[in-house]
C-alpha cells in the first residue's frame, strides 16, 4: 500500500493520539494545523474530509490508487495499522487473542475515557458557571474508568495494557491520561496506571506526537496553576463562542 498521509489536526488527546501512530510505525506524513480555536474545523474545505467537523482527520492514497478520508480517532488508528503495520509493530495479527483484546481497550477508551473525561474537562474548565453536579458526575465516572485501568494493569503485572506491548490501544488512551489534572483528576491516586503513563511518555515516537502539530505543554501547563487557569479562561471563551454559533444553526 503506496502511502500519501495528509494528517490535518490540533494539539487534543484526540490529535496526538494519530501523530503518535504515524511516529510510532515510522510513516511519512504530511500536517495540515486546524486551529479549533479560530474554527478552522467548520471551514467547508475541512467538512469536505470530515462532514462532523472534529479533529482528527486523515486523507491517503486507498489501494485503487484514488484518495481516501478518514476521520474519527479510533478509525484512522485502525485504518493505519491495517494498511501498514505488517509487522504488527504496535498491533496483533487479526486472528489473535490479543487482538480482540486490544480493540476491547481501544473501544473502551473511544466510549468511556475519552467522553467522560471530555466532560469532566468541560465541566470543570470551560462551564460559564461551577455546577457541582455536572463536576461531580463526570469527574467521578472519569476515576471509576482510572481504576478500571490501574487494576488491570496491576492484575497482569505487564508493562502495557494488552500483551505486554504498546499498541494503538495504549496510543489512544495517553493523552487522555497525561491530562488527568485538566479534568480535575489525581493521577497519583492510581499508581500502576501513573506508571504506565509515565512509561508510555518515554517511548521517542510518543513524544515526537505529542510536539505535532506544535509542542506539547500540557505537562508545564498542570504545573503552573495560574497559567492553568489563564489558558481555561481564553478556551472557555472561545469554546463558548463556537457552543454559541451551533446552537444559533440548528434553532
Amino acid at each position: 500500500m503506496s502511502s500519501n498521509i495528509h494528517l490535518y489536526t490540533d494539539q487534543t488527546p484526540n490529535g496526538i493520539k494519530v501523530s503518535q501512530t504515524l511516529e510510532e510505525l515510522g510513516l511519512k506524513y504530511e500536517v495540515t494545523h486546524i486551529d479549533i480555536s479560530k474554527n478552522t474545523q467548520k471551514e467547508q474545505w475541512f467538512l469536505d474530509i470530515n462532514p462532523n467537523g472534529r479533529i482528527p482527520a486523515l486523507t491517503d492514497t486507498f489501494t485503487d490508487g484514488k484518495l481516501i478520508r478518514v476521520f474519527e480517532s479510533g478509525s484512522i488508528m485502525q485504518y493505519l495499522v491495517e494498511g501498514y503495520d505488517k509487522d504488527h509493530k504496535i498491533s496483533f495479527p487479526r486472528d489473535s487473542r490479543e487482538h480482540v483484546e486490544m480493540t476491547s481497550w481501544l473501544f473502551y477508551l473511544n466510549a468511556g475515557v475519552g467522553p467522560m473525561q471530555g466532560q469532566s474537562n468541560h465541566f470543570t474548565r470551560y462551564a460559564p458557571e461551577h455546577i457541582p453536579y455536572g463536576v461531580n458526575r463526570y469527574q467521578n465516572e472519569t476515576k471509576r474508568l482510572y481504576g478500571v485501568l490501574d487494576k488491570h494493569l496491576a492484575d497482569t503485572k505487564a508493562d502495557y495494557l494488552v500483551g505486554n506491548k504498546c499498541t494503538i490501544a495504549d496510543i489512544a488512551h495517553w493523552g487522555w491520561i497525561a491530562a488527568a489534572g485538566w479534568a480535575g483528576v489525581d493521577i497519583s491516586q492510581f499508581p500502576n496506571l501513573k506508571a504506565w503513563e509515565e512509561r508510555m511518555w518515554a517511548r521517542p515516537g510518543i513524544e515526537r506526537g505529542a510536539n505535532v502539530p506544535k509542542p506539547y505543554k500540557m505537562k508545564e501547563l498542570l504545573a503552573d496553576k495560574e497559567r492553568m487557569d489563564k489558558y481555561a479562561s481564553e478556551s472557555r471563551a472561545w469554546i463558548q463562542k463556537g457552543m454559541k454559533e451551533d446552537a444559533e444553526k440548528h434553532k
